[in-house]
């Protein structure tokens, strides 16, 4: 903190810094703590979406194939914060206020972005290094998926292959030394339940081109 910083318990008036600083110092401050929080960082699987967070909110799990820091404007911008950051607020979001994914997904985002911002690094800079991995992360095949890894994400943003994917790298034996019992039910359930959806979206289909259109004429003649 510069010398002209206050102690952070004095008014706000009295700190001869600009706004924009104080956001920052905030943001890191809180981030710092979230960060303490985490009991556990796992950077030794394959994370669809390069990272996630086991179904007790104990561990977050980042990519093994993300790059923990990026080269941007003669700086090297470490990476692993934000995405903490990220899962930490998305996982409290939905377990302890009920959201769907995609909404505490939205929240997730937008206080990821901040961080970034914060620390004076382009958000589209870091967000482009991020969708590089994303893509080649998401071709590839599941080899080493964590046995506890929390599939709402997953379920919520309807990714039936993904969750396909998922099933057969369990049947294979690829989701860790012992997935869970209730990992491997919501797989198949969830599998399940797409499957049959989508037989009654073909047959409602089929029902629909079968039907006989009911023209004009024929309203008349009944």
């Amino acid at each position: 903190m510069p010398a002209a910083g206050c102690h952070p318990h004095a008014p706000h008036e009295k700190l001869r810094i600009p706004d924009w600083y104080v956001s920052s110092l905030m943001l890191d401050r809180a981030l710092d703590a979230i960060l303490r929080r985490v009991k556990k960082l796992d950077r030794r699987h394959d994370v669809p979406y390069l990272a996630g967070y086991s179904q007790d909110g104990e561990t977050i799990y980042i990519d093994r194939h993300l790059p923990t820091h990026f080269a941007w404007r003669g700086r090297s911008v470490e990476v692993t914060r934000y995405l903490i950051l990220h899962e930490e607020v998305e996982k409290t979001l939905i377990d302890r206020l009920g959201l769907h994914y995609l909404h505490a997904h939205q929240i997730a985002t937008r206080a990821e972005e901040a961080a970034v911002r914060a620390d004076r690094v382009s958000w589209r800079a870091y967000d482009r290094f991020m969708q590089r991995y994303v893509k080649r992360i998401g071709d590839e095949r599941l080899q080493k998926v964590p046995a506890d890894l929390d599939l709402k994400p997953y379920r919520d943003y309807h990714d039936y292959d993904l969750m396909r994917r998922m099933e057969a790298a369990l049947d294979a034996g690829r989701f860790g030394a012992r997935p869970s019992a209730r990992l491997r039910r919501e797989v198949a359930a969830y599998n399940a339940a797409f499957r049959a959806e989508r037989r009654a979206q073909r047959a409602h289909a089929a029902d629909a081109q079968g039907a006989p259109a009911i023209g004009p004429a024929r309203r008349r003649a009944r």
